[in-house]
């Protein structure tokens, strides 16, 4: 706690307005792509506290809520099939599919379990021989190498009744993606935890090609306004370049042995985001030595028709575009108990945390 309070240190934070205010003379637009970011700047209302002028965007941070619905219509069609036990975490199981989700195929009497780890899974694979484990495999970086590193455990072990169906997903090809859709940023806000795994080196592209500040964030009051100044000064001073606000957890190089199973066990591919369709080489599938461990390779999986929710506005959402104020089903119809979107399912969801803080 007492780590924890030196963060949230007041005199810290409101020099750090203080600083804030002096140095942003321009209207500027920062976006957040860490679902901890936006649940953080709701939660200590941050957007409250600083200059009119400077306006903070919540980006495709969250990994449920990019997850496209394809992957939940076909894990649902997984789950039909009898020989099949679905291993999912929880914040997964809620989000609505095309017209069902995994929650209600578990109260149906289909074959799912809520896991904690991967270890989980491996281990309900090995406690049921007779059965096929499918894992829904999804996150960015922060959490591919853990999937990677079971993979690895299970080639070893030779478990051959355990699979993983991949929705893992890379950060750099998303943050291309949001200025190639229009949205109008000066700087990105970028993830603690994905930079933990990766390093800082892999945002210098998107400095060179589009000339805008990337600064590495923790998750504390004087963090994310700490990250926020530093945009501010490098938008004010045409000084666009990568900076890590978040030193005591992140490196330049990263985690070593974390990429080294990424880039073991995966290799990209083209795959579909929520709100953005595809994004080229964005996806992480199984290298064909792995294949055999490839739910969507080895199970014959018809999906219905995709049907996204009529008035849901959370692609715009993910993409800066929108904020959850501006859905026509926010609040009304569509809350944390009754989710219509994935962005209100996951605690690090934009529609959640509006919902829970306020906005």
């Amino acid at each position: 706690m007492k780590h924890i309070a030196e963060y949230r240190n007041l005199k810290l934070v409101k020099g750090l307005l203080d600083a804030i205010r002096e140095a942003s003379t321009k209207e500027i637009s920062l976006m957040e792509v860490c679902g901890g970011h936006t649940m953080a700047i709701q939660k200590f209302g941050i957007p409250s506290l600083l200059p009119e002028n400077i306006k903070l965007l919540s980006g495709p941070g969250c990994p449920v809520c990019v997850t496209d619905i394809r992957f939940i219509d076909k894990a649902i069609a997984l789950s039909h099939q009898q020989d099949v036990i679905i291993a999912t975490y929880g914040d997964l199981i809620r989000v609505p599919g095309s017209s069902s989700s995994l929650e209600l195929e578990l109260a149906n009497g289909h074959h799912i379990q809520i896991v904690y780890s991967l270890l989980n899974a491996l281990e309900i694979a090995r406690q049921n021989p007779a059965k096929k484990v499918v894992f829904l495999a999804i996150g960015f970086e922060t959490t591919a190498p853990a999937t990677g590193a079971t993979v690895l455990s299970a080639a070893k072990e030779e478990i051959n009744n355990f699979f993983i169906l991949s929705a893992h997903k890379i950060m750099p090809p998303a943050l291309q993606a949001i200025i190639n859709h229009g949205v109008k940023i000066n700087g990105y806000i970028c993830p603690g935890h994905v930079s933990t795994i990766t390093g800082t080196d892999m945002y210098q592209p998107i400095v060179e090609k589009y000339k805008l500040g990337c600064v590495v964030s923790g998750f504390e009051p004087t963090d994310i306004l700490w990250s926020i100044l530093r945009l501010v000064k490098q938008f004010e001073g045409n000084t666009p370049k990568v900076e890590n606000a978040y030193p005591r957890a992140v490196k330049p190089g990263g985690n070593l042995k974390a990429k080294w199973i990424m880039e073991r066990v995966f290799l990209l591919e083209d795959t579909w985001w929520r709100g953005f369709g595809i994004i080229k080489e964005s996806g992480l599938t199984l290298k064909p030595e792995f294949a055999h461990f490839d739910a969507d390779l080895r199970f014959d999986i018809e999906v219905e028709e995709t049907k996204e929710a009529k008035g849901c506005i959370c692609g715009e959402i993910l993409k800066g575009l929108k904020t959850p104020k501006e859905c026509p089903l926010f609040r009304m119809v569509c809350h944390p108990t009754n989710p219509i979107g994935a962005c209100m399912v996951s605690n690090e969801g934009a529609c959640h945390a509006y919902y829970r803080f306020g906005g």
